[in-house]
């Protein structure tokens, strides 16, 4: 079966964020996908089958090399990437995912490219910061929340403390989270990004546990970012290693996240 590696929320390859994406015929078996996922080593790798559905053209799914998860952006990003690319999909045509816990996202391709993905908003309620969490993290929290991904929303003092962060994957590891989204507002206003952040996800990813850029991270940061700059539409730059940049538009209760991606591998599975 086919399966492509692409970089995602980046223009250029090795930048962003790398997913797998096998394009699958029929159903496959929970097990064997997290099997080809540990496999793949990427923090996702996403499933796509086509429906017989007419509320949704392809059923997906995503899995890190340890779990199963219930929203991940840049997977599907990198999904509706290689269905355009591969030509399975027509550039105008939109496409519908149908998700096991987020029900139906939709995709749509711009004239230049870029991919916009309609996704549940998930913002953070204020909440006080977890025992360790700064020590785990070295930088002490401004503001904290949770949001129903179970995931932390931290606010540091400044983009420097963002970027300079050196966390404990191991600390962060014994914090109640999925993953730990720190951010702060951009240190330049104009500058092509409104607000950086970064992603650790300890529970759930490899390595060190950092993601190198986290669409469902910015489900979070949209509507803290938008209440702070009173502005619906904003962009957010994922500081890691790697980097990418995601554009954010909230409507209500949903976020459209827009960026583009590369492919980097176009190959043939073959178990």
């Amino acid at each position: 079966m086919r399966m492509l590696v692409v970089d995602a929320f980046t223009a250029r390859p090795f930048a962003g964020n790398p997913a797998g994406v096998c394009l699958l015929q029929d159903a496959a078996d929970a097990g064997w996908m997290q099997r080809v996922a540990a496999e793949m080593k990427h923090s996702e790798t996403a499933y796509v089958r086509p429906l017989p559905d007419p509320d949704a053209d392809f059923e997906l799914r995503w899995f890190t090399p340890l779990v199963e998860v219930a929203l991940c952006g840049h997977a599907t990003l990198a999904s509706a990437h290689a269905l355009y690319d591969t030509g399975t999909v027509d550039a105008g045509a939109p496409i519908r995912f149908r998700t096991r816990e987020s029900g139906v996202l939709t995709v749509t391709r711009a004239a230049d490219g870029s991919l916009s993905m309609d996704f549940p908003a998930v913002p953070a309620a204020r909440v006080d910061p977890p025992e360790g969490l700064a020590g785990a993290l070295g930088a002490a929290p401004l503001w904290t929340g949770r949001n129903d991904q179970n995931d932390l929303l931290v606010e540091v003092a400044d983009e420097a403390s963002v970027r300079g962060l050196a966390a404990d994957t191991a600390a962060l590891g014994e914090i109640d989270a999925r993953g730990v989204i720190v951010t702060a507002a951009a240190a330049e206003p104009g500058g092509g990004y409104d607000f950086v952040s970064r992603f650790f996800g300890a529970r759930v990813l490899l390595g060190d546990g950092e993601d190198p850029v986290t669409g469902s991270a910015h489900c979070a940061l949209a509507p803290f970012w938008a209440a702070r700059l009173g502005r619906a539409a904003v962009t957010g730059y994922q500081a890691s290693e790697r980097g990418g940049y995601v554009r954010a538009e909230l409507r209500g209760d949903r976020v459209v996240l827009t960026g583009t991606a590369v492919t980097v591998l176009d190959g043939t599975l073959r178990i």
